[in-house]
């Protein structure tokens, strides 16, 4: 079975390695842990580095069959192109249906973050002036081209680098004058002993961090190079990802002066963890810079996010499984303009339904989770189905162990998320299936 891009547009090659790796970091953000430290720290019992090591072995296996199937099929579309390969029509669609809500709405919360926290470092502009504003000039970069967008990005990233590494060199600094807060060990076997299954349910959380890196493949038809070198550019930002969010967590749970009890009892203490635990340890001017580099970075992951979401509508579109209006390339700048207006859209739809609900920004992150989640158990078995079923391979380890691996590991960072979570994937599921039934599509394995 040969694929081919069904008619709609070509998009242009024009991504290095680097570019690539960009727009995944852009997407994940290098200080990623800072919002939910606190709640990992109070989940783990203080081992939330070994959160981060845990997160970032799952997530591995999620890499390598990313970069198995891009070799395979190398289309844009993600998951959508790699479920629809390996395990048919309607698998593709559902894959596609779920990863959706991690391309949508994840952009959704970092709009609304970076709108937030701007708001707190200039009162006198709304917060839902930063909100626009932060839609506007994204969308207007990826709209200019993927090359402008990739070029604007690598200096935002530039940025959050440098900002990281003042945190982790401040850190060090007090650490060597002052000494630890916590046991040198603890965040690695937590705080009392170490605990599985405290560490597993706080890995469920964690991955939330990692949402973004396999945004890579979307770009295989934009990149030079083409599936080798998005195959690379997916498992180095997994490792790069996990260096940097095992180191500014060990470092941060060292300087912590709270325990992970005293978190867990006090709730609202854990969203300010991080920004606590620097100003106490550094001073405040960490605090600022490092708020600051959070709000510019976010606005600039929602970028990412949308370029991603906007190729993920394309190649559903140009398969017929959304409007084909929406598989036009813009001849001047060459990227899928109506399928990123349309992210950006829903995008922003989101983030102002977010604000409004106190609860808000919980549901969309759980729902995130659970939809990327879900994409990521059918690529694992898209693997099995397009080498294993289809292609007859014989290599038992890459295409059925470590797929399969994979599942297990998913299905259980699944089985610990919250019921709210579950609740909202599953609806999510029942609308994308009876999308599906209203188009009449034919049971998984069937081909064109």
């Amino acid at each position: 079975m040969t694929l081919r891009p069904a008619t709609g547009g070509a998009l242009r090659r024009s991504l290095g390695l680097r570019d690539l790796v960009v727009y995944g970091l852009l997407f994940i953000a290098p200080m990623a842990p800072v919002g939910i430290f606190g709640v990992l720290d109070a989940k783990s019992h203080g081992a939330v580095a070994a959160v981060y090591l845990a997160a970032t072995a799952a997530m591995g296996f999620t890499a390598f069959s990313y970069a198995q199937m891009v070799h395979a099929v190398p289309q844009t579309g993600s998951v959508f192109a790699y479920a629809r390969a390996g395990l048919g029509e309607t698998a593709g669609f559902v894959a596609g249906w779920m990863a959706m809500l991690d391309y949508l709405l994840v952009p959704a919360v970092a709009y609304l973050f970076s709108g937030i926290a701007m708001h707190a470092l200039v009162p006198g502009v709304s917060r839902w002036a930063w909100t626009v504003l932060a839609v506007l000039v994204t969308t207007a970069l990826n709209l200019a081209g993927v090359r402008t967008a990739a070029v604007v990005g690598f200096a935002v990233l530039a940025l959050e680098l440098a900002v990281l590494a003042v945190f982790l060199a401040a850190a060090v600094v007090q650490l060597v004058r002052h000494g630890a807060a916590r046991p040198v060990l603890s965040p690695l076997t937590g705080i009392g002993g170490f605990s599985p299954g405290a560490v597993l349910s706080a890995v469920s959380v964690a991955v939330l961090s990692y949402l973004g890196f396999d945004a890579i493949a979307s770009f295989v038809e934009e990149a030079v190079g083409a599936s080798a070198a998005v195959a690379r550019a997916v498992l180095l930002c997994l490792v790069l990802a996990g260096v940097l969010f095992v180191a500014q967590t060990y470092l941060a749970a060292l300087l912590d002066p709270v325990p992970p009890a005293q978190l867990a009892a006090h709730p609202d203490q854990q969203g300010s963890a991080f920004y606590d635990t620097a100003e106490h340890a550094v001073g405040h001017w960490l605090h600022t810079l490092v708020a600051v580099s959070k709000a510019i970075g976010a606005a600039f992951a929602a970028l990412a996010g949308q370029a991603a979401a906007g190729r993920l509508v394309f190649a559903m579109a140009r398969q017929g499984r959304l409007p084909r209006q929406l598989a036009l390339v813009d001849p001047d700048s060459g990227v899928p303009r109506r399928a990123l207006l349309l992210a950006a859209l829903v995008t922003l739809g989101a983030a102002a339904w977010a604000a409004g609900r106190g609860d808000g920004l919980d549901r969309l992150t759980s729902v995130v989770d659970i939809g990327a989640l879900t994409a990521f158990v059918l690529l694992h078995a898209s693997v099995i189905g397009w080498y294993l079923l289809r292609q007859h391979s014989r290599d038992r380890l890459r295409h059925l162990v470590l797929p399969v691996l994979g599942i297990v590991v998913l299905l259980a960072v699944i089985w610990r998320a919250s019921h709210s979570a579950q609740l909202a994937g599953a609806l999510w599921l029942l609308v994308g299936l009876a999308v599906v039934w209203a188009q009449g599509a034919g049971p998984v394995g069937q081909r064109r």
